[in-house]
């Protein structure tokens, strides 16, 4: 599966002066395990319910604070979500924990995102707004094929990888002018709305009810290519799930599977395929909204090398 997978994002960095190791490694604080039932990172793990599996993700302190609400039970949290499981049916777990706006995904639960044709048609500048891995490696392969990135750096809310993976950083943000702004003052936010007027493409990873709140939206800027990364879709009924790369890969059915058990399958995966898929996108000359979900790059690949 590894070979196939490499073999596959080969053909797709063709132009970008990036491996496909290159591209899908990341280092990380406490250091990465072999992902199996848990997830390299070790804040994912496959839960077994009464007729499925889904993929839950305690990435945030305030994951972990709702697992009483979810479970109905104190104790410890993965002890109390397995014992709930035991009992109940996946979809109707996964369901509640979406409502109380937890990273969770039943395994192989999403549709595929189309992917696009390989092409070259580099834009000239690019406003990278976006946050973590996918989003910013979009905006880093459009600075290796010749576009001009700015980088939107949030006083308010800064992004972590900088001080969580700087080697990463270095990769995904390097050659980027970077201009940092506070978008909890009112200049900030005109600050960010005048760079993204005369930009050529906007990239983003927030959800469009935090983008609405800073004065954007796709339908105000049609000379955008607007790249929307998010972990279910930017419109629609996913439009309102939280996701990371591990749990968005387990609901595109990009896992190994050990007999009838799913296993995660790299790190984070769901994150680069992403990024780079948006970049494609945006090289192959799409424009307007490119609607980027991480659960259906995954799915697009795991029927793609099977």
């Amino acid at each position: 599966m590894k070979q196939r997978l490499h073999a596959f994002l080969a053909e797709r960095l063709a132009g970008l002066g990036l491996s496909p190791e290159e591209m899908l490694t990341r280092d990380a604080p406490h250091g990465l395990a072999e992902p199996g039932l848990t997830s390299a990172n070790r804040s994912c793990r496959m839960i077994e319910c009464t007729d499925g599996w889904i993929a839950l993700n305690l990435a945030r302190d305030e994951d972990v604070e709702v697992i009483p609400a979810l479970t109905g039970r104190s104790g410890e949290p993965w002890a109390c979500v397995e014992a709930e499981a035991s009992k109940g049916s996946a979809e109707t777990l996964r369901d509640r924990a979406v409502e109380l706006q937890l990273p969770v995904a039943l395994v192989g639960e999403s549709p595929s995102q189309p992917l696009a044709a390989i092409g070259c048609k580099a834009p000239g500048k690019v406003v990278d707004l976006s946050a973590l891995w996918a989003g910013p490696l979009c905006a880093g392969l459009l600075v290796r094929a010749g576009a001009e990135v700015l980088r939107i750096e949030s006083l308010g809310r800064p992004d972590p990888t900088p001080v969580s993976s700087p080697r990463l950083d270095a990769m995904i943000n390097s050659g980027k002018a970077r201009l940092p702004l506070d978008l909890r003052t009112d200049a900030g936010r005109a600050r960010l709305l005048a760079e993204v007027a005369s930009a050529d493409v906007l990239v983003t990873s927030a959800r469009a009810a935090a983008l609405d709140r800073l004065g954007l939206a796709p339908e105000a800027y049609p000379h955008l290519t607007w790249v929307a990364i998010t972990a279910h879709g930017f419109a629609g009924h996913g439009a309102a799930r939280v996701g990371f790369g591990d749990d968005c890969a387990a609901a595109g059915g990009l896992v190994r599977w050990q007999g009838r058990e799913p296993r995660f399958f790299g790190d984070a995966i769901a994150d680069p395929l992403t990024g780079l898929e948006a970049a494609r996108a945006v090289l192959s000359g799409q424009g307007g909204l490119i609607d980027m979900a991480m659960a259906r790059v995954a799915r697009a690949y795991a029927d793609a090398i099977g």
